[in-house]
């Protein structure tokens, strides 16, 4: 199955047309220079992956699709260019738009910190009952469980 694969929306399922080329298995070396190159490379994609866990359903169909392809499943610019039958150009605008807004939705909401806090939160609290005597930590130990799975 090729990117296209994740679309939501039917009338672009309906235009994009047959997969055109095979899927790379296996990367070398740097995906998709133009966005992600370098050491970077990898905190690029998990801050994009971590922002898309959080604000994800607030992008359009297709600003889904393409990160998800992208980011997710490792497809170049161009395997996505063609799956949609479009230039390169216009993934690489899609996806810089998607990461903007992903980034805008952040710096308004700051879920991401707040997520971050609370789990470092989480685990000084669980180190901190394990140091407890035997008798006080099992009910602390299920309170921090219950805060850990609330999140």
């Amino acid at each position: 199955m090729g990117c296209k694969g994740f679309i939501l929306d039917n009338e672009i399922a309906e235009n994009v047309g047959p997969i055109v080329g095979l899927r790379r298995v296996i990367r070398a070396g740097m995906k998709g220079a133009a966005i992600v190159s370098g050491e970077n490379a990898l905190e690029k994609t998990n801050r994009i992956n971590e922002l898309y866990d959080f604000y994800g359903p607030l992008l359009t169909d297709k600003q889904q699709t393409f990160l998800k392809c992208y980011f997710h499943d490792d497809y170049t610019l161009g395997e996505i260019a063609a799956d949609f039958q479009i230039s390169r150009q216009a993934v690489y605008e899609h996806l810089k738009r998607a990461e903007q807004v992903l980034e805008e939705y952040d710096s308004k909401l700051g879920l991401v910190e707040r997520h971050i806090k609370l789990q470092a939160g989480i685990e000084l609290l669980e180190s901190q009952i394990a140091a407890l005597p035997r008798e006080w930590r099992e009910s602390l130990a299920d309170t921090a469980a219950k805060l850990r799975n609330a999140e």
